[in-house]
């Protein structure tokens, strides 16, 4: 009998490689020769530490500067964690408390693991991240390398408890068949990263790490199922007629549209310049979401309103002078996402605190200035510009940012992230010009489940009933409007959901790029009364798993 462990999909595919468990972490016996590290005084051992967090941010840089997307801005934003002001001043005030060195970086990241896990939401997810900091430096102060993922010299299945964004962003899709963690949610940095490598991925496997070592394993990034040492021969089979099937992926060339030519607006999601040239060279009909923060997470100070201009003609450039529109969002910072010059310190729930649009609520300057750039990059490029803000809540909040979005020229539309705004569809579309749907914040607020508890993960699912309800209630309102309601969270990535979410009356998807050929090319397959089918299915399905399905046997 084959043992089959089941986890969260995330990335769709058929991968079927040895396992190789990774437990990063450094050399206890290196630890015990460091000892209390023999620093002459509190000043001596903080210098240390000092010139340790910066070697760690430094390679956080280095990764970030050679990667792009997604994975630049995750990487960037580990960096500015590194050297966190707070982190600093708690490891000095434990030395100063007589704590050797480790034992002060110890406990104070323990003392910030403790509060980010009591805040839940965006900032549980920085755990992680932290902890995979500390680790970091403690090698640094010992004299250790680093410790990640050793890259392989033949294909495998990379198995981990939990894996940080320095060990993810570097992965060979053509060594790393697939991933497979026993902890995260749909929504995790492990998540995000591997849809944009593009390979198998399953999360909240429990006991993978104990039973994975020395069998191999068969993933299937659609189901959440995990054999271990199935049959060879028809597990290779069954990889082969997968890989068949995506190979003629790569030929599908767009548009996005129904097998009965019911039009879908494939859009991508990029974060700087390089995704959005890489973007523009595919199938694509625009951006649906340009996450103009990640280009700043690493700034002290407010860039001008002529740097952002820049940065944003960058981006726009590649768009200009076709019918392919660029979505910029706001700044979305706050939360998980913390910039020195905008976001409020210590907030007691940054998730339910002062993030997106709320940060213009005590300082108006900061959208003022933002849209000056934006406005200025479109008039530059002329590429056809819309403007969304995050976290909008009530219809007073969209009419005044649309207001200030169209006295530039701009259209204006909101993001649908809580669920005021996905009861309030109707009226919030009487203000704007479109409305498009974060999947990954919508999830976590209707179902008030923290999106990195592994012990939630089937809350944090996109496929939750409730939470394709409210993508219907949004997806009619736009109807009736006559006006377009897309998603843009990582539901879109999913070429079975996205059928379910045509079903549902959402008329653009935007996603990582390199998964628009999987869903455009899945959508060709079905027709639009089947998609409606598969919605009506999924909406009336227990659980998400049933959902999923309800759907695949009506597809």
């Amino acid at each position: 009998m084959v043992t089959t462990l089941h986890g969260t999909p995330v990335v769709p595919g058929l991968a079927y490689a040895p396992a190789l468990v990774t437990v990063s972490d450094v050399a206890p016996d290196a630890i015990a020769r460091y000892g209390d590290g023999g620093h002459a005084d509190e000043s001596a051992a903080l210098a240390a530490y000092d010139e340790a967090v910066e070697t760690v941010a430094a390679g956080f840089r280095s990764k970030a500067a050679a990667a792009d997307g997604a994975t630049a801005g995750v990487l960037t934003a580990s960096a500015g964690l590194a050297t966190d002001r707070g982190l600093r001043s708690a490891v000095r005030k434990n030395l100063r408390a007589g704590e050797p060195l480790l034992t002060a970086l110890d406990h104070a990241v323990e003392q910030f693991v403790t509060v980010f896990t009591g805040m839940g939401g965006l900032m549980a997810e920085r755990v992680t991240d932290l902890r995979d900091i500390r680790t970091r430096i403690v090698a640094r102060l010992v004299g250790e390398p680093e410790p990640g993922v050793s890259m392989p010299a033949h294909p495998v299945v990379l198995v981990a408890t939990d894996l940080a964004p320095a060990d993810t962003a570097g992965l060979d899709p053509e060594l790393v068949v697939a991933l497979v963690t026993e902890r995260g949610g749909p929504t995790s940095h492990t998540a995000i990263i591997a849809r944009q490598l593009g390979i198998p991925c399953v999360v909240g496997v429990s006991g993978v790490v104990a039973g994975a070592s020395g069998r191999s394993l068969l993933v299937d990034g659609a189901t959440g199922a995990v054999e271990l040492d199935p049959d060879p021969q028809a597990a290779r089979a069954r990889v082969a007629a997968d890989a068949e099937a995506r190979a003629a992926l790569a030929d599908w060339r767009g548009p996005g549209r129904t097998a009965d030519g019911h039009p879908v607006k494939l859009l991508a999601n990029i974060a700087d310049a390089a995704s959005a040239a890489a973007a523009a060279d595919g199938p694509v009909e625009g951006v649906g979401l340009f996450r103009t923060e990640l280009g700043f997470l690493d700034r002290e100070s407010e860039p001008s309103v002529e740097e952002q201009s820049a940065v944003y003609a960058d981006v726009l450039a590649p768009f200009a002078g076709t019918d392919r529109h660029v979505v910029v969002r706001t700044l979305d910072a706050g939360s998980d996402k913390p910039i020195a010059f905008a976001t409020h310190p210590d907030e007691e729930n940054p998730a339910l605190g002062v993030r997106g649009l709320r940060l213009s609520f005590t300082d108006h300057g900061l959208l003022e200035r933002q849209l000056d750039a934006v406005a200025a990059a479109a008039e530059r490029t002329g590429a056809q510009t819309w403007v969304m803000a995050p976290m909008v809540a009530t219809v007073e909040e969209a009419r005044d940012f649309a207001a200030a979005v169209r006295s530039r020229g701009l259209r204006a539309g909101v993001m649908v992230e809580v669920p005021s705004a996905a009861l309030l569809a109707d009226r919030m579309l009487a203000e704007v010009d479109f409305l498009s749907i974060g999947t990954n914040d919508l999830t976590q607020y209707t179902m008030a489940a923290d999106r990195m508890c592994s012990d939630l993960a089937h809350l944090t699912d996109p496929w939750q009933p409730a939470v394709l309800q409210l993508v219907a209630l949004t997806a009619a309102a736009g109807e009736r409007a006559g006006k377009p309601v897309g998603v843009c969270g990582e539901a879109a990535a999913d070429p079975l959901l996205a059928c379910v979410l045509v079903g549902l009356g959402i008329t653009s998807l935007s996603m990582a790029s390199a998964a628009v050929r999987p869903v455009g090319a899945r959508l060709g397959q079905v027709t639009r009364q089947q998609c409606r089918a598969m919605a009506e299915a999924a909406l009336a399905a227990a659980d998400p798993g049933a959902a999923r399905e309800a759907a695949r046997a009506l597809g």
